[in-house]
């Protein structure tokens, strides 16, 4: 691009009262009070002992506010100002200060976290009734459980602690706290949040799984899904006797990988070398001399009994996917390593290993999360900083519907940070001809088609 014009140094001024700097955050918030965001938060979220009695007055349209500001690209308190630029009080009739919105957050309890859950799960509800952000869900759903640590470096920020992560394949400890959530997906729409919650950073990875496992498998009932049809996928953390008995009990499949002990070792070293089959994972391709696959991956299964002796004894299948040790290079003595992983998945032994590979699809929402409103946990108050986290999710989810009522492929499976760029973040002057409000929006807009498509199915539809 080439220089402009010389302007003169006084020549750039902030005092258009008629501008808007988000202008998707209409079409978006729309959508948010169709699916029934401003009811759900009255009915649930409930403030009875404040210590500032003004700080949890009209809970309702200050939480709209905290999802607008992480909608538009806020990640903390002070930058939840950018929603009161220009005409944007003009659009919303409220819209709070930061600092208002901060002392909300800080007047949350546990059980206020909890009442936010329960938003969050209903309203995921309500968005898949009224787009298709779930498209797919009566066939077949996915419910992934994971956790992870985000890092902080203040000492006084409540429930920070040591905890174990992994930088460049290795075990470290780290100070910060330790998110755990859950996602819904299917073959067809993108990965959406069930459940959020927020724990010390030493927290153990599977503190509290069971109950968010059952609240999303629940939630992907309710939204049209077959319990036979649900498939819950996690890491070895989660592989525990008390999740996969209330995932058995409420009809849905699992699929973990499981931790290697004796038992294991054991059960693997019993399978015989001609039960391994190629594993055909995308991509791979054909050999044109042999016909077999050009692959380095096996699997093989076997039947197994896990956590015997205890109340949650239970036989199913032990799929074992085992790959050449990089380090060997002898063909004739090769040296396999072997990853094992539980499951009472019915599919051929290769396509179940695909089915749990996929569980990684996970980790797509934790960096949309972190390159938006998880950059940081921004108060030092523990119980803020898990409102923060759940409205998040909020937003995430309504980010995703939005998206799917484009009309196009790629926004329906997009970013958080691309659906910002794109549709929300979009300039507009507004105007009132006879009275009516107008949104003059810039010519030649790149994504004009995919932003009318979404205007028009939230204002016509």
């Amino acid at each position: 691009m080439q220089g402009s014009h010389a302007w003169r140094g006084d020549s750039a001024v902030f005092d258009e009262e008629n501008l808007v700097s988000h202008a998707g955050l209409v079409p978006l918030m729309a959508l948010a009070e169709q699916a029934g965001l401003s009811r759900l938060l009255d009915e649930h979220v409930r403030f009875t002992s404040e210590r500032v009695k003004s700080g949890a007055a009209n809970p309702t349209p200050k939480l709209l506010s905290i999802i607008a500001g992480m909608a538009a690209g806020a990640d903390s308190i002070d930058d939840l100002d950018v929603i009161r630029a220009g005409g944007m009080k003009k659009l919303f009739r409220a819209v709070y200060a930061c600092a208002t919105l901060g002392i909300l957050l800080r007047e949350f309890t546990f059980g206020h976290v909890r009442q936010l859950g329960a938003v969050l799960r209903t309203s995921l509800i309500a968005l898949a009734g009224r787009t298709t952000v779930l498209a797919g869900i009566t066939e077949r759903a996915f419910i992934d459980i994971d956790s992870l640590l985000r890092p902080v470096y203040s000492k006084a920020k409540q429930g920070a602690s040591f905890g174990h992560t992994k930088i460049s394949g290795k075990n470290v400890l780290r100070r910060g706290l330790s998110p755990l959530a859950v996602t819904i997906s299917t073959p067809q729409a993108a990965p959406v949040l069930a459940g959020v919650r927020l724990r010390a950073g030493r927290a153990g990875s599977a503190r509290g799984a069971t109950t968010m496992v059952v609240e999303a498998i629940n939630t992907a009932i309710e939204a049209g899904a077959d319990p036979a049809t649900i498939v819950v996928r996690g890491d070895s953390a989660f592989c525990s006797g008390k999740t996969i008995a209330a995932i058995v009990k409420a009809g849905a499949t699992f699929s973990f990988t499981i931790a290697r002990n004796p038992a294991v070792d054991a059960a693997v070293a019993s399978i015989p070398d001609d039960a391994y089959t190629p594993v055909q994972y995308p991509g791979a391709v054909t050999d044109p001399d042999t016909g077999e696959l050009i692959s380095h991956a096996h699997v093989a299964e076997i039947e197994y009994t896990a956590f015997a002796g205890t109340p949650y004894e239970i036989t199913a299948w032990l799929v074992v996917r085992r790959v050449l040790d990089a380090n060997t290079q002898d063909p004739l003595f090769p040296v396999w390593r072997h990853h094992p992983f539980f499951t009472n998945n019915v599919e051929p032994v290769a396509q179940a290993d695909i089915t749990h590979r996929a569980h990684a699809i996970c980790e797509q929402v934790w960096a949309d999360l972190i390159d938006g409103p998880w950059a940081h946990q921004p108060s030092g108050s523990f119980a803020a900083n898990a409102a923060w986290s759940v409205l998040a999710a909020i937003t995430h989810n309504l980010l995703r519907a939005a998206g799917t009522l484009t009309a196009t492929t790629r926004h329906a499976v997009a970013r958080g940070a691309t659906l910002r760029r794109e549709l929300v973040n979009v300039p507009a002057r507004l105007a009132r001809p006879q009275r009516r409000p107008v949104l003059h929006l810039p010519a030649h807009w790149p994504k004009a088609q995919a932003w009318q498509h979404l205007w028009m199915a939230v204002f016509t539809t």
